[in-house]
């Protein structure tokens, strides 16, 4: 398992992220995608209402690296932000297990390959670690 407790619980605490995909022309794509923990993976698992016909599950068919960031602001007085940045490879799955009723069968699975915390646990510093 990539993730720590204190990663896990913050996961836990979280309904959306946003994913990081590359098109084949290189350029960049950012959406915001609900999410869950494979814990028996150690993988993050993207799902959705027709994912199989979205720009970034064929953006992840035709390039495999993407990033995903979690995170979230505490307060503003004084400034307090938390998250999770995952960098790693992704698979476009079509004929996965879904973990909730609201994913259908396609699924884009992370695998980790570094880690970057900022304000997750007792330690709030950014810290990052490859996997």
């Amino acid at each position: 398992m990539p993730f720590t407790p204190d990663e896990l619980e913050y996961y836990a605490s979280q309904n959306l992220g946003r994913l990081a995909t590359v098109a084949a022309d290189g350029q960049p794509q950012v959406n915001p995608v609900s999410f869950t923990i494979n814990t028996e993976t150690g993988t993050i698992d993207i799902g959705g209402h027709n994912l199989t016909a979205s720009k970034k599950f064929r953006n992840v068919g035709k390039n495999d690296q993407v990033a995903f960031v979690v995170d979230d602001l505490l307060s503003m007085q004084p400034w307090n932000v938390r998250g999770i940045e995952v960098r790693g490879r992704a698979e476009a799955l079509t004929d996965a297990q879904p973990p909730h009723p609201y994913f259908g069968t396609a699924m884009i699975r992370i695998h980790p390959r570094r880690i970057i915390t900022w304000g997750i646990g007792e330690d709030t510093a950014q810290r990052g670690r490859n996997v």
